[in-house]
């Protein structure tokens, strides 16, 4: 099968003009292109790759976060349709939800937690958080990998124990009636960010402004850090959108 890209774009529900952005930073190549004239033809492989790029599109990831995720050599395109089906069924769920309340509102019945987009919007951003981490593969994974790679069960607790108390002092800021943006807070982010990138990678304002956000999207993280302190999680996820900024 060979089609040309107006064809293709047109199948694909997209225009020509994002079909030649997706060229030129690598996302979908065309199949061929023809030398005498420079046209762009797509072909079945081509539809496939549309169809991943399309699901996370439809799922708020970034682009660039899409281009790492299917570039990489361990990328499972099973498990990903797998996990973006589930979020999907929440996207469905929370539209059902709201064309209810919209029969209500005929009937005049006030429906508010329809809008409630919670749910879905922490579940997208654990997936992005861990696709990332399984296939990105980025200078911080690597550096990650190589040096924890001599890390003994003692270092790792030593470890693991230096950023739990860097998390204790977080929390004793927040229960001494401290805002996240006051200088101690602000201090606290610092030596964060240094703790990590002496122990486990780089950690720069774009990968620590990343880690904010997951404190409070992965229930995991997020439990483990409030055990500190009710309310933890959130307060060091402010402060470091602050230091950040």
């Amino acid at each position: 099968m060979k089609m040309h890209i107006k064809e293709f774009a047109k199948l694909c529900g997209v225009s020509v003009r994002t079909l030649h952005y997706y060229d030129e930073i690598c996302l979908l190549k065309p199949a061929f292109v023809d030398e005498q004239n420079n046209y762009r033809f797509y072909d079945e492989k081509s539809l496939m790759r549309i169809q991943e790029i399309l699901f996370f599109k439809e799922l708020d990831f970034p682009l660039k976060s899409i281009s790492e995720i299917l570039s990489s050599p361990d990328y499972d395109k099973q498990k990903a349709l797998k996990e973006q089906r589930k979020l999907l069924i929440l996207k469905k769920q929370r539209l059902e939800r709201i064309i209810d309340a919209l029969d209500n509102a005929q009937k005049g019945k006030i429906t508010m937690n329809a809008f409630d987009n919670n749910d879905y919007d922490t579940a997208r951003k654990q997936y992005e958080i861990e696709a990332k981490e399984r296939y990105g593969k980025t200078d911080a994974y690597k550096e990650h990998e190589q040096k924890t790679s001599s890390y003994s069960k003692d270092k790792w607790q030593q470890v693991n124990d230096g950023l739990n108390a860097v998390l204790a002092q977080f929390a004793e800021c927040l229960q001494s009636g401290q805002a996240p943006d006051c200088d101690e807070a602000q201090s606290l982010v610092k030596n964060l960010q240094n703790y990590i990138t002496e122990n486990f990678y780089t950690c720069t304002n774009e990968i620590l402004k990343g880690l904010g956000q997951m404190y409070v999207a992965d229930e995991r993280f997020k439990e483990n850090i409030d055990k500190h302190f009710e309310g933890t999680a959130q307060f060091i996820s402010k402060a470091i959108e602050i230091y950040c900024k």
